[in-house]
């Protein structure tokens, strides 16, 4: 049975193993190695850290990263999903997009946002199932090496929260 629960720092190992496994596709983030657990820890939410686990195994994980550090985007983040790659095809990753989009809700969070590759069609389709609209196309964004890669930016926006 898999059960979801919040990610704490003696779990960052597995985490992190992940997040390599993520990074090893080319089709994940332009991180090229996974940082140390201060550096995760100081650039995301401490609220909104969401593991699943089976039989004591971490096999995904979920957290969100704020957009800014103004005020005004106090209720913006950006969202981060990864499934080890044993467990991927289990929809472990809607399981995780799902409760990172209540809890964002319960912390005041009225816009996720994504930036995903378009080769990562498994990460669209799975934001997409889960209310994220496609809002643009950023094309050339970024390099991986000497390869210049598009990115596509999607969106959520909170029906319970920031609609006042």
């Amino acid at each position: 049975m898999i059960t979801l629960t919040n990610m704490h720092a003696e779990h960052w190992d597995a985490v992190k193993v992940i997040y390599e496994e993520g990074i090893s596709t080319g089709n994940a983030t332009f991180q090229t190695a996974a940082p140390s657990w201060q550096e995760w820890d100081n650039s995301h939410l401490k609220t909104c850290r969401i593991i699943a686990i089976e039989n004591n195994e971490v096999l995904g994980w979920a957290a969100l990263t704020p957009v800014s550090s103004r005020c005004v985007y106090a209720g913006v983040a950006e969202v981060s999903v990864y499934v080890g790659a044993n467990a991927r095809g289990k929809n472990i990753g809607t399981k995780l997009l799902r409760e990172l989009i209540n809890q964002s809700e319960q912390n005041g969070i009225w816009t996720l946002q994504s930036g995903i590759f378009p080769e990562n069609k498994a990460s669209i389709a799975i934001h997409e199932k889960n209310g994220f609209r496609i809002i643009g196309y950023r094309e050339r964004i970024g390099k991986m090496g000497n390869v210049w890669r598009d990115n596509i930016s999607l969106e959520r926006r909170s029906n319970k929260i920031g609609i006042d």
